[in-house]
Protein backbone atom coordinates (compact mmCIF):
# COMPACT_ATOMS: atom_id res chain seq x y z
CA UNK A 1 0.00 0.00 0.00
CA UNK A 2 1.15 3.19 -1.06
CA UNK A 3 -1.48 5.81 -0.09
CA UNK A 4 -4.58 5.74 1.72
CA UNK A 5 -7.84 8.35 1.61
CA UNK A 6 -9.84 7.45 3.87
CA UNK A 7 -9.67 3.71 4.14
CA UNK A 8 -9.70 3.36 0.23
CA UNK A 9 -5.87 1.72 -0.61
CA UNK A 10 -3.55 2.47 -3.50
CA UNK A 11 -0.51 0.48 -3.55
CA UNK A 12 1.60 -2.05 -6.18
CA UNK A 13 0.72 -5.78 -6.02
CA UNK A 14 3.86 -7.24 -7.29
CA UNK A 15 3.52 -10.15 -8.98
CA UNK A 16 5.28 -12.89 -10.67
CA UNK A 17 4.53 -11.82 -14.03
CA UNK A 18 3.64 -8.20 -13.41
CA UNK A 19 3.13 -5.43 -11.37
CA UNK A 20 -0.20 -4.25 -11.18
CA UNK A 21 -1.48 -0.98 -10.07
CA UNK A 22 -4.42 -0.65 -7.06
CA UNK A 23 -7.32 -0.74 -7.00
CA UNK A 24 -7.91 -2.75 -9.73
CA UNK A 25 -10.62 -4.61 -11.99
CA UNK A 26 -9.40 -7.68 -13.29
CA UNK A 27 -11.35 -9.10 -16.52
CA UNK A 28 -12.25 -12.72 -16.72
CA UNK A 29 -10.05 -14.58 -19.09
CA UNK A 30 -12.56 -18.08 -17.94
CA UNK A 31 -11.69 -20.15 -20.68
CA UNK A 32 -7.99 -18.70 -20.81
CA UNK A 33 -9.73 -16.10 -23.52
CA UNK A 34 -11.51 -12.53 -22.94
CA UNK A 35 -14.87 -13.30 -24.65
CA UNK A 36 -15.06 -11.25 -28.25
CA UNK A 37 -11.00 -9.81 -28.02
CA UNK A 38 -8.03 -10.69 -28.38
CA UNK A 39 -4.82 -10.17 -26.27
CA UNK A 40 -3.96 -8.05 -28.08
CA UNK A 41 -6.72 -6.01 -27.70
CA UNK A 42 -6.63 -6.42 -23.62
CA UNK A 43 -3.28 -5.33 -23.76
CA UNK A 44 -4.00 -2.10 -25.22
CA UNK A 45 -6.54 -1.51 -22.76
CA UNK A 46 -4.13 -1.81 -20.08
CA UNK A 47 -4.81 -4.94 -18.10
CA UNK A 48 -1.72 -6.48 -16.80
CA UNK A 49 -4.22 -9.72 -14.77
CA UNK A 50 -6.94 -11.84 -15.83
CA UNK A 51 -8.82 -14.33 -14.29
CA UNK A 52 -8.87 -17.93 -15.66
CA UNK A 53 -11.37 -20.30 -14.20
CA UNK A 54 -10.13 -23.46 -12.58
CA UNK A 55 -13.13 -25.52 -13.32
CA UNK A 56 -13.73 -25.06 -16.75
CA UNK A 57 -9.77 -25.76 -17.66
CA UNK A 58 -9.54 -29.10 -15.57
CA UNK A 59 -12.64 -30.03 -17.96
CA UNK A 60 -11.37 -28.36 -20.65
CA UNK A 61 -8.95 -28.76 -22.12
CA UNK A 62 -7.67 -30.18 -19.29
CA UNK A 63 -4.82 -28.96 -16.76
CA UNK A 64 -2.38 -31.54 -18.40
CA UNK A 65 -2.44 -30.53 -21.44
CA UNK A 66 -1.85 -26.74 -20.00
CA UNK A 67 1.35 -27.95 -18.22
CA UNK A 68 2.78 -29.21 -20.53
CA UNK A 69 2.95 -25.97 -22.51
CA UNK A 70 4.58 -24.62 -19.05
CA UNK A 71 1.31 -22.64 -17.76
CA UNK A 72 -2.11 -20.91 -18.87
CA UNK A 73 0.76 -18.11 -19.96
CA UNK A 74 2.73 -19.91 -22.77
CA UNK A 75 -0.86 -21.65 -23.60
CA UNK A 76 -2.81 -19.17 -24.02
CA UNK A 77 -0.03 -16.27 -24.97
CA UNK A 78 -0.94 -13.86 -22.79
CA UNK A 79 1.64 -11.76 -21.67
CA UNK A 80 0.66 -10.79 -17.95
CA UNK A 81 -0.35 -12.34 -15.12
CA UNK A 82 -3.26 -14.60 -14.21
CA UNK A 83 -5.63 -15.30 -11.03
CA UNK A 84 -7.25 -18.53 -11.15
CA UNK A 85 -10.17 -19.48 -9.32
CA UNK A 86 -10.46 -22.45 -7.09
CA UNK A 87 -13.75 -23.90 -8.67
CA UNK A 88 -15.76 -23.57 -5.52
CA UNK A 89 -18.03 -20.90 -7.05
CA UNK A 90 -18.82 -23.24 -9.67
CA UNK A 91 -19.48 -26.78 -7.35
CA UNK A 92 -22.06 -23.99 -5.89
CA UNK A 93 -23.56 -23.21 -9.05
CA UNK A 94 -24.12 -26.43 -9.97
CA UNK A 95 -25.87 -27.41 -7.45
CA UNK A 96 -28.13 -23.98 -6.81
CA UNK A 97 -27.76 -21.77 -10.22
CA UNK A 98 -26.52 -18.47 -10.36
CA UNK A 99 -26.51 -16.33 -7.67
CA UNK A 100 -29.37 -14.30 -8.97
CA UNK A 101 -31.46 -17.20 -9.77
CA UNK A 102 -31.15 -18.30 -5.58
CA UNK A 103 -31.63 -15.47 -4.19
CA UNK A 104 -35.10 -15.29 -6.59
CA UNK A 105 -35.86 -18.56 -5.32
CA UNK A 106 -34.77 -20.57 -7.93
CA UNK A 107 -32.85 -22.48 -5.80
CA UNK A 108 -31.05 -25.59 -7.89
CA UNK A 109 -32.22 -27.93 -11.17
CA UNK A 110 -34.84 -30.47 -10.97
CA UNK A 111 -33.49 -33.44 -9.44
CA UNK A 112 -32.90 -35.00 -12.96
CA UNK A 113 -30.81 -32.43 -14.44
CA UNK A 114 -28.57 -31.15 -10.73
CA UNK A 115 -24.46 -32.30 -11.76
CA UNK A 116 -23.57 -31.58 -7.95
CA UNK A 117 -23.52 -34.95 -6.02
CA UNK A 118 -22.48 -34.01 -3.24
CA UNK A 119 -20.23 -32.14 -0.89
CA UNK A 120 -18.16 -33.81 1.84
CA UNK A 121 -15.24 -33.74 3.97
CA UNK A 122 -13.29 -35.11 0.92
CA UNK A 123 -14.58 -32.68 -1.06
CA UNK A 124 -17.39 -31.87 -3.93
CA UNK A 125 -18.45 -34.68 -5.91
CA UNK A 126 -20.35 -33.66 -9.24
CA UNK A 127 -20.81 -34.73 -13.15
CA UNK A 128 -18.77 -33.26 -15.85
CA UNK A 129 -20.88 -30.90 -18.03
CA UNK A 130 -18.59 -32.07 -21.42
CA UNK A 131 -19.12 -35.71 -21.07
CA UNK A 132 -20.72 -36.74 -18.07
CA UNK A 133 -17.83 -38.10 -15.99
CA UNK A 134 -17.92 -38.25 -12.48
CA UNK A 135 -15.74 -35.55 -10.79
CA UNK A 136 -14.14 -35.19 -7.03
CA UNK A 137 -13.09 -32.17 -6.78
CA UNK A 138 -10.94 -31.93 -3.80
CA UNK A 139 -8.59 -29.28 -1.48
CA UNK A 140 -6.04 -30.73 -3.22
CA UNK A 141 -6.73 -31.35 -6.98
CA UNK A 142 -7.84 -28.00 -7.05
CA UNK A 143 -4.25 -26.75 -5.91
CA UNK A 144 -3.19 -29.15 -8.07
CA UNK A 145 -4.82 -27.65 -10.69
CA UNK A 146 -3.61 -24.24 -10.31
CA UNK A 147 -0.26 -25.10 -10.01
CA UNK A 148 -0.54 -26.55 -13.38
CA UNK A 149 -1.68 -23.85 -15.01
CA UNK A 150 0.91 -21.81 -13.31
CA UNK A 151 -1.16 -18.91 -12.36
CA UNK A 152 0.38 -15.94 -10.36
CA UNK A 153 -2.37 -16.30 -7.75
CA UNK A 154 -4.35 -19.39 -6.56
CA UNK A 155 -7.03 -19.39 -4.53
CA UNK A 156 -7.87 -21.94 -1.66
CA UNK A 157 -10.63 -24.13 -2.15
CA UNK A 158 -14.24 -23.03 -0.26
CA UNK A 159 -17.71 -24.32 -0.28
CA UNK A 160 -19.46 -21.25 -1.22
CA UNK A 161 -22.77 -21.42 0.41
CA UNK A 162 -25.95 -20.24 -0.90
CA UNK A 163 -28.17 -16.96 0.17
CA UNK A 164 -30.97 -19.24 1.54
CA UNK A 165 -28.26 -22.07 3.56
CA UNK A 166 -29.52 -21.13 7.21
CA UNK A 167 -26.89 -20.31 9.84
CA UNK A 168 -26.37 -23.69 11.19
CA UNK A 169 -25.19 -24.90 7.80
CA UNK A 170 -23.13 -21.93 6.90
CA UNK A 171 -21.71 -22.87 10.14
CA UNK A 172 -20.51 -25.89 9.48
CA UNK A 173 -19.99 -25.32 5.74
CA UNK A 174 -17.55 -23.11 7.45
CA UNK A 175 -15.80 -24.78 9.55
CA UNK A 176 -15.29 -27.24 6.75
CA UNK A 177 -13.37 -24.93 4.45
CA UNK A 178 -11.52 -23.70 7.34
CA UNK A 179 -10.11 -27.42 7.01
CA UNK A 180 -10.07 -27.52 3.29
CA UNK A 181 -8.05 -24.31 3.67
CA UNK A 182 -5.38 -26.23 5.90
CA UNK A 183 -5.41 -29.12 3.48
CA UNK A 184 -4.45 -26.54 0.37
CA UNK A 185 -1.85 -24.78 1.89
CA UNK A 186 -0.13 -27.70 3.08
CA UNK A 187 -0.49 -28.90 -0.73
CA UNK A 188 0.13 -25.31 -2.21
CA UNK A 189 3.37 -24.67 -0.91
CA UNK A 190 5.12 -28.28 -0.73
CA UNK A 191 4.13 -28.72 -4.21
CA UNK A 192 3.72 -25.58 -6.38
CA UNK A 193 5.79 -23.10 -7.62
CA UNK A 194 7.61 -20.79 -4.75
CA UNK A 195 6.50 -17.57 -6.54
CA UNK A 196 2.50 -18.17 -6.95
CA UNK A 197 0.90 -16.54 -4.30
CA UNK A 198 -2.02 -18.34 -2.15
CA UNK A 199 -5.19 -16.31 -1.22
CA UNK A 200 -7.34 -17.71 1.27
CA UNK A 201 -11.12 -16.50 0.72
CA UNK A 202 -13.33 -15.16 3.86
CA UNK A 203 -16.95 -17.14 4.31
CA UNK A 204 -19.62 -17.03 7.08
CA UNK A 205 -22.77 -16.40 4.76
CA UNK A 206 -24.71 -13.25 6.08
CA UNK A 207 -23.42 -13.30 10.04
CA UNK A 208 -21.18 -11.21 11.31
CA UNK A 209 -19.76 -13.70 14.03
CA UNK A 210 -19.26 -16.47 11.51
CA UNK A 211 -17.01 -13.69 9.16
CA UNK A 212 -15.06 -12.98 11.93
CA UNK A 213 -14.46 -16.67 12.95
CA UNK A 214 -13.45 -17.25 8.85
CA UNK A 215 -10.78 -13.94 9.31
CA UNK A 216 -9.47 -15.17 12.57
CA UNK A 217 -8.62 -18.22 10.95
CA UNK A 218 -7.63 -16.94 7.32
CA UNK A 219 -4.98 -14.75 10.05
CA UNK A 220 -3.39 -17.69 11.62
CA UNK A 221 -2.48 -19.06 8.63
CA UNK A 222 0.17 -19.18 5.90
CA UNK A 223 -1.33 -17.08 3.52
CA UNK A 224 -0.24 -14.41 0.67
CA UNK A 225 -3.31 -12.35 0.54
CA UNK A 226 -7.28 -12.76 1.49
CA UNK A 227 -10.37 -12.84 -0.98
CA UNK A 228 -14.11 -12.21 0.25
CA UNK A 229 -16.47 -14.57 -1.17
CA UNK A 230 -19.85 -16.38 -0.91
CA UNK A 231 -23.44 -14.98 -0.43
CA UNK A 232 -23.04 -11.07 0.27
CA UNK A 233 -26.36 -10.84 0.91
CA UNK A 234 -30.18 -9.92 -0.42
CA UNK A 235 -29.66 -6.31 -1.39
CA UNK A 236 -26.43 -3.74 -1.98
CA UNK A 237 -26.94 -2.52 1.50
CA UNK A 238 -26.63 -5.47 2.94
CA UNK A 239 -23.71 -6.45 0.71
CA UNK A 240 -21.59 -3.38 1.72
CA UNK A 241 -22.40 -4.52 5.71
CA UNK A 242 -20.93 -7.90 4.96
CA UNK A 243 -18.11 -6.41 3.11
CA UNK A 244 -16.88 -4.38 5.68
CA UNK A 245 -17.70 -7.24 8.22
CA UNK A 246 -15.25 -9.03 6.57
CA UNK A 247 -12.33 -6.31 5.89
CA UNK A 248 -12.26 -5.11 9.15
CA UNK A 249 -8.99 -5.26 11.16
CA UNK A 250 -7.43 -6.71 8.52
CA UNK A 251 -3.75 -6.28 8.28
CA UNK A 252 -2.53 -3.67 5.88
CA UNK A 253 0.40 -5.68 4.54
CA UNK A 254 -2.75 -8.14 3.40
CA UNK A 255 -4.06 -7.38 -0.35
CA UNK A 256 -7.79 -7.71 -0.48
CA UNK A 257 -9.97 -9.03 -3.37
CA UNK A 258 -13.67 -9.51 -3.76
CA UNK A 259 -15.24 -11.97 -5.52
CA UNK A 260 -17.56 -11.79 -8.73
CA UNK A 261 -18.54 -7.93 -7.96
CA UNK A 262 -18.58 -5.48 -10.56
CA UNK A 263 -21.35 -2.81 -10.90
CA UNK A 264 -19.84 0.57 -11.22
CA UNK A 265 -21.55 1.43 -7.49
CA UNK A 266 -20.51 -1.61 -6.02
CA UNK A 267 -16.94 -1.11 -6.83
CA UNK A 268 -16.80 2.16 -5.70
CA UNK A 269 -18.60 1.18 -2.04
CA UNK A 270 -16.15 -1.27 -1.93
CA UNK A 271 -12.69 0.50 -2.96
CA UNK A 272 -14.50 2.83 -0.25
CA UNK A 273 -14.02 0.41 2.49
CA UNK A 274 -10.37 -0.87 1.51
CA UNK A 275 -11.09 -3.62 -1.48
CA UNK A 276 -7.80 -3.63 -3.95
CA UNK A 277 -9.08 -5.48 -6.86
CA UNK A 278 -12.53 -6.90 -8.04
CA UNK A 279 -13.23 -9.37 -10.92
CA UNK A 280 -16.47 -10.14 -12.28
CA UNK A 281 -18.44 -11.26 -15.90
CA UNK A 282 -21.00 -8.08 -16.05
CA UNK A 283 -19.10 -5.89 -18.17
CA UNK A 284 -17.83 -8.22 -20.79
CA UNK A 285 -21.21 -10.12 -20.67
CA UNK A 286 -23.81 -7.09 -20.34
CA UNK A 287 -21.40 -6.48 -23.85
CA UNK A 288 -22.57 -9.70 -25.67
CA UNK A 289 -26.10 -8.80 -24.77
CA UNK A 290 -26.01 -5.41 -26.32
CA UNK A 291 -25.37 -3.16 -23.11
CA UNK A 292 -22.68 -0.73 -23.44
CA UNK A 293 -21.74 1.15 -19.77
CA UNK A 294 -22.00 4.70 -19.73
CA UNK A 295 -21.95 7.65 -16.77
CA UNK A 296 -25.90 7.51 -16.73
CA UNK A 297 -26.51 6.56 -13.12
CA UNK A 298 -30.27 6.53 -13.13
CA UNK A 299 -29.78 3.70 -15.63
CA UNK A 300 -27.76 1.77 -13.34
CA UNK A 301 -24.48 3.02 -15.93
CA UNK A 302 -26.20 0.87 -19.02
CA UNK A 303 -27.58 1.52 -22.28
CA UNK A 304 -29.37 -1.00 -24.16
CA UNK A 305 -28.43 -0.50 -27.81
CA UNK A 306 -31.65 -2.93 -28.70
CA UNK A 307 -33.93 -0.16 -27.82
CA UNK A 308 -35.52 2.44 -30.18
CA UNK A 309 -33.81 5.62 -28.64
CA UNK A 310 -30.17 4.58 -30.28
CA UNK A 311 -31.69 4.24 -33.75
CA UNK A 312 -31.00 7.54 -35.25
CA UNK A 313 -28.84 8.36 -32.58
CA UNK A 314 -25.76 10.10 -34.03
CA UNK A 315 -23.05 10.57 -30.73
CA UNK A 316 -20.41 8.22 -29.48
CA UNK A 317 -21.31 6.13 -26.57
CA UNK A 318 -19.75 8.01 -24.56
CA UNK A 319 -18.43 11.89 -25.38
CA UNK A 320 -14.88 11.75 -24.01
CA UNK A 321 -14.24 8.48 -24.04
CA UNK A 322 -11.33 7.48 -25.61
CA UNK A 323 -11.66 3.70 -26.86
CA UNK A 324 -11.36 3.52 -30.55
CA UNK A 325 -15.45 2.35 -30.51
CA UNK A 326 -16.48 6.02 -29.44
CA UNK A 327 -13.60 7.31 -31.47
CA UNK A 328 -15.16 5.85 -34.54
CA UNK A 329 -18.54 4.52 -34.33
CA UNK A 330 -22.16 6.18 -32.99
CA UNK A 331 -24.70 5.17 -31.17
CA UNK A 332 -26.93 4.46 -34.57
CA UNK A 333 -24.64 2.20 -36.15
CA UNK A 334 -24.07 0.34 -32.62
CA UNK A 335 -27.91 -0.36 -32.17
CA UNK A 336 -28.30 -1.61 -35.63
CA UNK A 337 -25.17 -4.07 -35.11
CA UNK A 338 -27.02 -5.23 -32.01
CA UNK A 339 -30.65 -5.52 -33.35
CA UNK A 340 -29.13 -7.67 -36.68
CA UNK A 341 -27.37 -10.10 -34.49
CA UNK A 342 -23.98 -9.18 -35.54
CA UNK A 343 -20.80 -10.86 -33.66
CA UNK A 344 -18.90 -7.66 -34.11
CA UNK A 345 -21.61 -5.92 -31.69
CA UNK A 346 -20.18 -8.08 -28.96
CA UNK A 347 -16.62 -7.35 -29.73
CA UNK A 348 -17.04 -3.43 -30.09
CA UNK A 349 -19.48 -3.51 -27.13
CA UNK A 350 -17.13 -5.64 -24.94
CA UNK A 351 -13.89 -3.14 -25.79
CA UNK A 352 -15.70 -0.08 -24.68
CA UNK A 353 -16.82 -1.74 -21.75
CA UNK A 354 -13.46 -2.43 -20.55
CA UNK A 355 -12.32 1.05 -21.56
CA UNK A 356 -14.85 2.70 -19.08
CA UNK A 357 -13.47 0.05 -16.38
CA UNK A 358 -10.01 1.16 -16.94
CA UNK A 359 -10.90 4.79 -16.94
CA UNK A 360 -12.81 4.14 -13.86
CA UNK A 361 -9.79 2.49 -11.75
CA UNK A 362 -7.53 4.43 -13.38
CA UNK A 363 -9.84 7.32 -12.12
CA UNK A 364 -10.03 6.03 -8.55
CA UNK A 365 -6.83 5.08 -7.73
CA UNK A 366 -5.67 8.62 -8.96
CA UNK A 367 -8.00 10.23 -6.74
CA UNK A 368 -7.09 8.40 -3.98
CA UNK A 369 -3.25 9.38 -4.43
CA UNK A 370 -4.17 12.92 -4.45
CA UNK A 371 -6.77 12.76 -1.42
CA UNK A 372 -9.73 13.24 -3.73
CA UNK A 373 -11.49 9.54 -3.36
CA UNK A 374 -14.61 10.74 -1.99
CA UNK A 375 -14.81 13.98 -4.12
CA UNK A 376 -14.19 11.66 -7.35
CA UNK A 377 -16.46 8.51 -6.58
CA UNK A 378 -19.14 11.78 -5.64
CA UNK A 379 -18.62 13.14 -9.63
CA UNK A 380 -18.86 9.37 -10.98
CA UNK A 381 -22.09 8.77 -9.15
CA UNK A 382 -23.52 12.04 -10.28
CA UNK A 383 -22.56 10.99 -14.38
CA UNK A 384 -19.66 13.56 -14.47
CA UNK A 385 -17.11 11.04 -14.67
CA UNK A 386 -15.35 8.81 -15.38
CA UNK A 387 -14.07 10.49 -18.82
CA UNK A 388 -14.49 14.36 -17.28
CA UNK A 389 -17.77 15.04 -18.84
CA UNK A 390 -21.42 13.57 -18.40
CA UNK A 391 -23.76 11.38 -21.06
CA UNK A 392 -25.91 14.22 -22.78
CA UNK A 393 -29.46 12.83 -22.79
CA UNK A 394 -31.29 12.59 -25.29
CA UNK A 395 -31.62 16.81 -27.39
CA UNK A 396 -29.00 18.09 -24.78
CA UNK A 397 -25.70 19.45 -25.79
CA UNK A 398 -22.88 17.18 -24.91
CA UNK A 399 -20.93 18.20 -22.44
CA UNK A 400 -17.20 17.67 -22.21
CA UNK A 401 -13.93 19.09 -19.63
CA UNK A 402 -11.73 21.63 -20.54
Amino acid sequence: MEARDGDARAGLLQLRHATIATPVFVPLASAATVRTLDFDDVERLGYRLLLGNTFLLMLRPGAELVARFGGLREFSGWQGAFITDSGGFQVFSLGHGSVADEIKGSRSRPAGERLLLGIDERGARFRSYVDGSEQLLTPERSMAVQAALASDIALAFDECTPFHAGREYTERALERTNRWLDRCIAWQRANAPSWQALYGIVQGGVWEDLRERSKAHLLTSDIDGIAIGGSLGRDKQQMRQVVAWSVRDLPDALPRHLLGIGDVEDLLDAVALGIDSFDCATPTRLARHGTALVPEPARRFRLDLAKAASRDDARPLVEGCPCTVCARHTRAYLHYLVRAGEPSAGRLLTLHNLAFMEALMSGIRAAIREGRFQQYRAAVLAGEEPFGGRCAAPGERPHTAG
